[in-house]
């Protein structure tokens, strides 16, 4: 039977829409997750936010109050971006001297080392004292579409990424990926010994209403909930942006990412202004508000992780840098520098000072694709390596009624000793039941004998432990190991794994032994992608260079 016109016109147009709709689909794929969100979870105007209020006068004398603890984490801090020990941005020219002034009246510990080298599963060993991998918190939580389009990205390339497709099944949605509800957290011990908790900044560690942080034993938050947020939106007359159009990372970040807030389950909202200063100027009204009761605040900054944004003053204020990204990066380092003064102000202000506890530390190392080659100096290696580059962390401790100021220590300090830290600065018993890996920083920093003790790190077929100084890096991808003697060689220049092939051996059974013990990951890695170690992702690939395989 002969098809009429009207019914041929109209296939064709349905076939012509439908080429359309493909033809979108397949140019514009990598907006799909952003426009979901905002389907599912709109993002209204901004609110004001009411911090509850506790008593008026202080229940106890002040000399007698549990101390206040102020938890500072940055995202993707380099260790050369301060100043407080010579270094810093553009040749030292962009001063810190809020975040210098905390080691400087503090204790710095020299050897700060990182949960992780990726955000999240740092921030799980801070909130529970406990490797990450002990509980199956492995992997940082991200969409599928992020992995296929890192995965893309690098699949022409020698060496290629491995996508890992099959896996797929298996994986869960990103807002179901966080801390079990069997771990114990920081802010749920201190909530059971009389603390009001809070929590503003970066989540990161699970985005459903189950796991988010009023799940997890804070009784306030002001966060929002994925690893990365806008500072302001992309065309706000205010931003000064740097797109990083080498990177697939920053590609998914524009694409994608929401200038949005959540205050304790409400729906999202506009934040109001620059992210850092948001949520600095936040945190000082939640001090204000809590000035006459023991609190725990978590400052979790998402500076200055990417999309590079700062505001147009801050970045008018650093004419003398050339580098269009070294500018934006660097006000966005001047912003959190403002901020963090702001915080510590508010502090003094109000007579908190003396008694408050203040850890300053960052989640890893500053990361590859920022593009620029000195953020982790003297360190080789980034973010999503276990070089130290990528874990190696500033890390202060600040407390003037207990701590010594000025005070500079060796022995290594990891996150997993944050949790030990505040509960032993609160009077708080830790868990029985279970094995806690961190130790309490304030008796070291007054004078306690450093335990002997291996640190280790693991991420898929990339494991590390360092012990005494030594340190074994084994990547089972690449059936490669690298064994560097730290105390020697503490920026990793000379592998000795032929040399010393006795310590090979031995840190080889400790390494075996520790990862026995961890456990299963919750969801599996998608993809495996190698990462230079020195240099970043915007330089052309060196013949014999080293790399690694990063598994996420």
């Amino acid at each position: 039977m002969a098809i009429g016109k009207k019914t041929g016109g109209l296939l064709a147009a349905a076939v012509l829409v439908g080429a359309a709709l493909w033809y979108l689909a397949a140019q514009y794929w990598i907006y799909v997750p952003g426009i979901l969100a905002e389907w599912r979870d709109p993002i209204g105007p901004n609110r004001p936010v009411a911090w509850e209020k506790g008593p008026e006068e202080a229940a106890q004398p002040a000399g007698e109050r549990a101390p206040n603890v102020l938890l500072i984490l940055v995202d993707d801090l380099g260790f050369n971006d301060l100043t407080f020990a010579g270094g810093g941005l553009a040749g030292g020219t962009v001063p810190t001297p809020h975040i210098d002034s905390i080691a400087k009246s503090g204790v710095t510990f020299a050897n700060g080392y990182a949960g992780n080298a990726t955000c999240a599963p740092s921030r799980a060993a801070i909130m529970t004292g406990r490797y990450a991998t002990r509980f199956g918190f492995e992997f940082t939580p991200a969409p599928v579409p992020f992995h296929r389009l890192i995965a893309s990205f690098s699949e022409d390339r020698d060496p290629p990424a491995f996508y890992h497709a099959e896996r797929e099944a298996e994986t869960p949605p990103v807002d179901d990926m966080g801390i079990p509800h069997s771990e114990v957290t920081v802010a749920e011990l201190l909530q059971e010994n009389g603390y009001h908790t809070l929590m503003l900044g970066k989540w990161h560690l699970g985005g459903a209403p189950g796991m988010r942080p009023d799940a997890h034993g804070f009784h306030e938050y002001l966060g929002f909930m994925p690893g990365a947020a806008m500072f302001l939106p992309k065309d706000h007359p205010d931003a000064v942006n740097s797109i990083q159009e080498f990177d697939p990372i920053d590609t998914f970040l524009w694409a994608n990412l929401p200038y949005a807030i959540r205050f304790n389950g409400s729906d999202r909202f506009e934040p109001d202004g620059y992210m850092t200063d948001y949520l600095s100027a936040e945190a000082v009204k939640a001090i204000e508000a809590n000035k006459n009761r023991p609190f725990f605040m978590y400052l979790a900054y998402n500076a200055p992780h990417t999309p590079l944004q700062a505001t147009r003053a801050d970045y008018d204020a650093l004419s003398h840098i050339e580098d269009h990204t070294e500018r934006v990066y660097a006000a966005m380092i001047r912003a959190l520098d403002r901020g963090v003064g702001e915080v510590l102000g508010a502090l003094k202000e109000n007579g908190l000072e003396e008694n408050t506890l203040v850890i300053f530390t960052s989640d890893n190392g500053g990361a590859h694709y920022v593009g620029l080659p000195d953020l982790n100096r003297p360190y080789r290696g980034w973010k999503a390596t276990f070089f130290e580059g990528g874990i190696h962390v500033p890390y202060f401790l600040k407390w003037p009624k207990v701590l010594p100021s000025g005070a500079e220590l060796a022995a290594p300090a990891a996150h997993i000793d944050i949790f030990s830290t505040v509960a032993a600065a609160a009077g708080a018993a830790q868990p029985q039941d279970r094995e806690i890996d961190g130790i309490d920083l304030t008796a070291l920093a007054k004078g306690a004998t450093a335990p002997s003790r291996p640190l280790f790190w693991r991420s898929g077929n990339y494991m590390v432990l360092m012990d005494e100084g030594w340190k074994l890096q084994r990547s089972g991808t690449q059936d490669k190991v690298w064994l560097f003697n730290l105390n020697e060689d503490p920026t990793e220049q000379q592998d000795l794994s032929e040399q010393a092939p006795e310590k090979l051996a031995e840190m080889t059974a400790k390494l075996d032994a520790i990862n026995a013990r961890q456990g299963k990951p919750l969801w599996p890695s998608l993809i495996e992608a190698p990462i230079a170690i020195d240099r970043p992702l915007n330089t052309p690939q060196e013949e014999g260079e080293t790399f690694i395989y990063w598994s996420n």
